[in-house]
């Protein structure tokens, strides 16, 4: 850690620039394919704008949320994580978790950006939310709540990391603070939009706020991980033994983290399964050895958290390569986590357990080419942000106070 005055708006450009000027060929060509990945997906979800999402989708009426909203929620879910994690340091004062403030903050804006990217392309013509959101508030409805707390949280989150750039370190903690309260409560929120469906068995239920906030944080750790790493080689600097500890400790809690959702999924398996057929069964008994069985247990359990856990254990928080593999083949298996949920809870018939002819099968739904291009705009959106702030500024040096 350096401990230097704020910079003067010149020193600033010139820094900028030559660091720019010394960047390889390498960042420039990912700076290229990201930027192509947001322009792509900018283009297409203009095209769903004007023309209709039935014309570009594969959604339909009885399963109308697919893998755009599934990529919302991972991206909401990151930022949100990013945010948690990020406050024991700087906001709670623990000494360990001080390096990764500024860089984790900056990416909670990224991702929490390219949540909204992407669900502005889900909701058509999202500007009229905007607009209605204030004139004609419905605080009866969830997603009300999700979006105006979400906004609250975005504003925190951006003054946080002002900030945190000119040094003012009282002010920053208590944005910091506050980003964290306004964090919890969309993001507990947002599982309440999930848990609190009463025609959707796997779904409905109290935990799922509590679930929603535990996997924020298990997913924060994954991706501080793997930024921090991706960080320092992109700026072709060797990291700091005090940056070292930090993704160390972090990496322990990402351990509990990741035993504690273990937990949740366990439990909530054997609660569907102990329930009635036309519950939330033939939704668990597809997950573990029916159709959707290979993506659960391959993606979402041994990408997502099993072997995640065993490569975290043997590298003790020190072995960079081996936490760079777990972190990345982490957030694989947690996209594909928000996608198993998203789609599994709409994949059985509400009319299931009548019996009616038409709806006696579990639905199915695979996204079409254009709802992947948007999804992946979102990644691409994270990965530019990234890129062009580590040179922006300067690899988010965080300063002792």
């Amino acid at each position: 850690m350096t401990n230097h005055s704020a910079p003067t708006l010149n020193e600033l450009v010139s820094g900028v620039a030559n660091r720019l000027k010394t960047a390889g060929t390498g960042f420039y060509l990912m700076v290229f394919i990201s930027l192509c990945l947001v322009l792509a997906a900018t283009g297409l979800g203009l095209m769903t704008m004007f023309k209709g999402h039935e014309a570009y989708y594969n959604v339909y009426r009885e399963v109308p949320w697919g893998i755009l909203i599934a990529a919302y929620v991972f991206f909401v879910v990151t930022s949100t994580g990013l945010c948690l994690v990020s406050s024991i340091g700087h906001v709670f004062g623990v000494q360990d978790f001080m390096p990764i403030a500024k860089r984790s903050v900056f990416l909670s804006i990224a991702t929490i950006l390219s949540g909204f990217f992407v669900i502005a392309f889900e909701i058509k013509i999202p500007w009229r939310m905007a607009i209605y959101n204030v004139i004609s508030p419905n605080l009866t409805s969830n997603i009300w709540w999700m979006g105006t707390l979400y906004g609250v949280y975005l504003a925190f989150m951006f003054a946080e990391y002002i900030f945190l750039l000119i040094n003012k370190h009282n002010l920053a903690v208590i944005c910091g603070f506050s980003g964290s309260v306004a964090g919890i409560a969309a993001h507990s929120n947002l599982g309440a939009v999930f848990g609190l469906l009463m025609g959707r068995e796997y779904w409905q239920g109290p935990y799922m706020p509590i679930y929603f906030i535990a996997s924020a944080m298990m997913t924060g750790c994954a991706v501080i991980i793997l930024f921090h790493i991706l960080g320092y080689k992109v700026n072709r600097e060797q990291m700091a033994p005090d940056m070292e500890r930090a993704l160390e400790v972090t990496t322990k809690i990402g351990i509990l983290l990741i035993t504690v959702i273990l937990f949740f999924t366990t439990w909530k398996l054997i609660a569907g399964a102990a329930g009635q057929p036309g519950g939330a069964y033939p939704i668990v008994h597809s997950e573990v050895v029916g159709h959707h069985a290979f993506i659960f247990w391959f993606f979402e359990i041994l990408l997502g958290m099993v072997g995640p856990l065993v490569l975290f254990i043997l590298s003790k928080g020190r072995n960079l390569k081996m936490m760079l593999v777990a972190s990345l083949s982490m957030i694989i298996g947690i996209f594909v986590m928000r996608y198993n949920l998203v789609f599994l809870g709409q994949s059985l018939p509400v009319y299931y357990s009548l019996g009616v002819n038409e709806f006696k099968d579990m639905l199915s739904y695979f996204p079409s080419v254009y709802e992947w291009i948007i999804a992946a705009g979102g990644f691409g959106l994270t990965a530019l942000l990234f890129l062009v702030g580590e040179k922006v500024f300067d690899g988010h040096k965080v300063e002792h106070h």
